[in-house]
């Protein structure tokens, strides 16, 4: 007996040993596992993404200023830094274009104002008893009214001793072509400072030109700078004169041709009821 108590005793020994190795096997690997997991656990936090940057209301727009910039190499520049020479240009050219103005606008209203006497002329003057009847039917200041006082002048007063050596026919006849000159000549007046500012104004223009590059080149040659910035502005500046140059002339000009046509056409009028008032005239019926 007592030699079995001393064999069973150190295997009892030995088996309890090897069951606690494996029982506390499992602990230790899930302590390992806890551990490993751990700082996942505390990194979860610091991967989270980013927060959104915050949306504007819908409607409301962030203000944008705008900024005007003077051109520094417009009209406004060169009356400023420009010469007199080029100041006293730009004034006659200012003239030029203001005369053409005035003139195109008084014309067209002496021709709308002559056609509308032909009219009226053409509807009470001829229906009347006589030529004193008719003239008095027409305006005061009318073209036609003129021609007809001068036509019943000429004809009652057909006397003198240099005018009676003219018969009475030619004599009329005379007073009557020389009221419609005069008619076409005051309707011409005008028309001549029309001409020359269409042919003058922009070779005008073209002298601003040339004195502006002249002394925007002498001013690069002291200077000693001829980048673009320097050469670019006096150069514009300077051509700018050509371009009110022809801004001038081209009004002029087609506004001559356009109130030669529109003369034309009136004086048409003008010469058929004056030729009309002859033969009536020389027929007694004044």
């Amino acid at each position: 007996m007592s030699f079995l108590k001393l064999v069973r005793a150190p295997f009892l020994a030995a088996s309890i040993a090897l069951l606690g190795t494996v029982a506390l096997a499992p602990a230790g690997a899930y302590a390992q596992d806890t551990a490993a997991s751990a700082p996942a656990a505390d990194a979860a936090p610091a991967a989270a993404p980013a927060a959104e940057p915050a949306v504007p209301a819908a409607g409301i727009q962030p203000e944008v200023k705008k900024e005007e910039i003077d051109n520094p190499y417009g009209l406004k520049a060169l009356w400023e830094h420009g010469g007199w020479v080029d100041r006293i240009t730009l004034v006659i050219m200012l003239i030029m274009s203001m005369g053409s103005w005035y003139i195109i606008f008084t014309k067209v209203w002496e021709q709308h104002k002559l056609l509308k006497s032909a009219s009226a002329a053409s509807q009470s003057f001829w229906t009347a008893g006589s030529v004193k009847k008719g003239a008095e039917t027409l305006e005061e200041a009318s073209a036609f009214r003129y021609i007809a006082e001068q036509g019943l002048k000429a004809a009652d007063h057909h006397e003198g001793t240099l005018t009676e050596q003219i018969d009475r026919h030619t004599w009329v006849g005379m007073s009557v072509q020389r009221s419609v000159d005069n008619i076409n000549s005051r309707l011409q007046d005008g028309l001549a400072f029309l001409a020359t500012v269409g042919s003058t104004a922009p070779f005008v223009g073209l002298f601003g030109t040339v004195w502006g590059i002249y002394n925007a080149l002498t001013a690069i040659g002291v200077s000693g700078q001829a980048s673009i910035d320097k050469v670019a502005g006096p150069v514009g500046a300077a051509l700018i004169m050509t371009a009110v140059g022809l801004a001038v002339a081209v009004p002029a000009v087609m506004g001559y041709n356009w109130l030669i046509r529109r003369n034309k056409v009136a004086m048409e009028r003008v010469r058929a009821f004056s030729a009309d008032l002859h033969n009536v005239l020389l027929a007694g019926k004044r």
